[in-house]
């Protein structure tokens, strides 16, 4: 059965703040946490939004004994133990603290999860592409419901956590209008990587001028059309959606119109892979061909900064993906925006202790540690307009292009459709001028896509 989770009761002028499944300490009714609701501003907003903050409730006569486990990415091991001890420093007059950390990739998280949710962690991270599944699957502990704990112990409400974050991060963490997990990171996405010394800022504001440029001096520029990932961002950038429907089916609408008709993108995006300065790359490969030494730009992500910035040496630029002609439009390319995020298992005996702990991890200061030392795109609006994000050249330009980015909600059906399609105007099996052709193209696609799950 459920246990009972952590809710701030407000209840004639006094909050009982339950911060375990039992033994939960009082709060006084003139504590400024209790008397905030959590759609409005902490009373001290800059303190609440930089991770500095103490707690903010009286400290009990005897601490609770507090067990919890947290899984993080292997490569993160070392940082998130030092995030877990200062976290046990910070509230050491409230708790004694036994966080046993283990190791869970992002990446994989829904699925360990999935498998059995009472035995997964009480804090950890994942894809943000995973949260709509593990929500449905009443894994997730509602942090609209956290507002109290969050407000007496950490300072802070959920507005507060929300503005102190991209607009895209908060959104990529919510459902249904609830919040359920802290952004955490903004760079799980893609841009333009470029040599300088080859392409000025003016030659890649446009696939026109980027391309004539490249043909000028011999060399091609890569993007992978074969993924649904990748080959959205023409569709993205001219207004077309895609979402997630309750059913697990994919609503698209690429084969109709927005800003321009759908056949006109695809034209587009055939006149772009038709020309002989274009590399269509296949999933996954852009970091060999960049060290190849036949690329002078590419469209990839954070991952592939070190084999940009070792082929183009003094040359290495990044910026947000170029503009596009569709008819008689030029269209800024979109992305798709992915974030990383922070959740609480909706079992966790200790449901406000997990939340606390998440909100430190994923706090101003330690986002600033994760991109010190991993160098990890922060959600955080005040770290990612810092001097030393605005200086690394791939996250500056992973951060300029977010502008241009959508979550995209998409069902175990889009993929191999999408991936095929995109096969085939990187082959150019679509003639550019037969319309009839490409709207055949699209449709198909399109049914592939919105198939009932089997």
């Amino acid at each position: 059965m459920k246990v009972k989770k952590l809710t701030a009761l407000l209840l004639a002028g006094t909050m009982a703040l339950s911060l375990a499944a039992c033994g939960n300490p009082e709060v006084d009714n003139d504590t400024p946490a209790a008397e905030t609701s959590g759609t409005e501003e902490a009373s001290s907003g800059e303190e609440a939004a930089s991770g500095e903050e103490t707690a903010k409730a009286e400290a009990p006569a005897e601490k609770q004994d507090v067990s919890l486990r947290m899984w993080g990415a292997e490569e993160d091991q070392a940082m998130l133990q030092e995030m877990i001890d200062s976290f046990k420093e910070n509230y050491k007059d409230y708790a004694n603290f036994d966080i046993q950390l283990g190791v869970e990739s992002e990446s994989t998280a829904k699925d360990t999860v999935l498998t059995d949710i009472e035995a997964a962690a009480d804090v950890y991270a994942l894809a943000s592409d995973q949260l709509i599944d593990l929500v449905k699957a009443g894994a997730l502990q509602s942090i609209d419901e956290m507002d109290g704990a969050l407000q007496a112990y950490a300072g802070k409400s959920i507005g507060d956590i929300k503005s102190a974050n991209a607009e895209g991060a908060v959104g990529a963490a919510t459902y249904d209008g609830k919040l359920y997990a802290f952004p955490m990171s903004a760079d799980n996405g893609y841009f333009l990587f470029y040599d300088a010394n080859v392409l000025s800022e003016e030659d890649v504001a446009s696939w026109d001028s980027l391309l004539a440029k490249a043909g000028e001096a011999g060399k091609k520029v890569g993007m992978t059309l074969a993924s649904g990932w990748y080959n959205a961002s023409f569709f993205y950038g001219a207004g077309f959606t895609t979402d997630l429907n309750e059913d697990g089916t994919t609503s698209i609408d690429f084969n109709k119109s927005a800003d321009c008709t759908g056949v006109q993108v695809v034209q587009a995006m055939l006149d772009i892979a038709s020309n002989s300065a274009f590399a269509a790359v296949p999933d996954g490969d852009i970091s060999n061909q960049i060290a190849s030494g036949g690329l002078c730009a590419a469209i990839s992500g954070t991952w592939d900064a070190t084999a940009a910035q070792d082929a183009f040496g003094d040359g290495y630029a990044a910026t947000k993906l170029p503009a596009f002609t569709a008819g008689d439009k030029q269209i800024q390319q979109g992305s798709v925006a992915g974030y990383k995020l922070v959740a609480v298992n909706a079992y966790s005996q200790n449901a406000g202790w997990a939340a606390l702990l998440a909100d430190w991890i994923t706090n101003e200061e330690n986002q600033a540690i994760r991109f010190e030392k991993r160098e990890i795109g922060p959600s955080n609006n005040n770290v990612a307009a810092s001097d030393a994000v605005a200086a690394n050249v791939a996250i500056a330009a992973l951060a300029e292009q977010s502008a241009y980015g959508v979550v995209q909600n998409v069902g175990g059906n889009y993929w191999d459709p999408a991936a095929t399609f995109g096969e085939m105007i990187a082959q150019g099996q679509i003639a550019r001028d037969d319309e009839a052709a490409i709207q055949e193209a699209l449709d198909t696609m399109v049914e592939g896509i919105t198939a009932p799950i089997q």
